[in-house]
């Protein structure tokens, strides 16, 4: 197998990537607390995020809508822009570090796994907890 692309970070480790469901991008989210824009084909960096304070361990596109979705050792889910380039919304109500966090494919909703051995669903249109 060859390898198509690789990407050199300056953070030691990447804890999580995604995939953009329609363009040639990756994102990776960051033992440094940043989070880094790639496009793949071009093997360039297109964008940096960087508003967790500490690891960022789960990254998610939005399937139809110019966002993403992070979490991390912060205990905060966040919401991105990445078309404005900024965080637009922070969830919060982990208690322990965030692991993974996902855009569901139709609904409104992100869920979220945490080291406080719960996972939540959130509505991100309303900003609530619904589960």
């Amino acid at each position: 197998m060859q390898m198509l692309t690789k990407f050199e970070s300056k953070s030691s480790r990447v804890k999580g990537t995604a995939f953009h469901p329609k363009r040639p991008w990756v994102l990776a989210s960051l033992h440094n607390g940043s989070i880094q824009l790639w496009d793949y084909r071009m093997g360039t960096l297109l964008d940096r995020f960087e508003e967790h304070e500490g690891p960022v361990r789960g990254i998610s596109f939005h399937p139809t809508q110019e966002l993403f979705v992070s979490g991390g050792d912060d205990y905060k889910v966040k919401v991105w822009n990445y078309r404005t380039r900024r965080c637009i919304f922070t969830l919060q109500g982990h208690l322990d570090y965030v692991r993974t966090v996902y855009f569901h494919p139709e609904q409104p909703w992100i869920i979220s796994a945490s080291d406080d051995q719960t996972i939540r669903i959130w509505n991100w249109q309303s900003r609530q907890c619904i589960a």
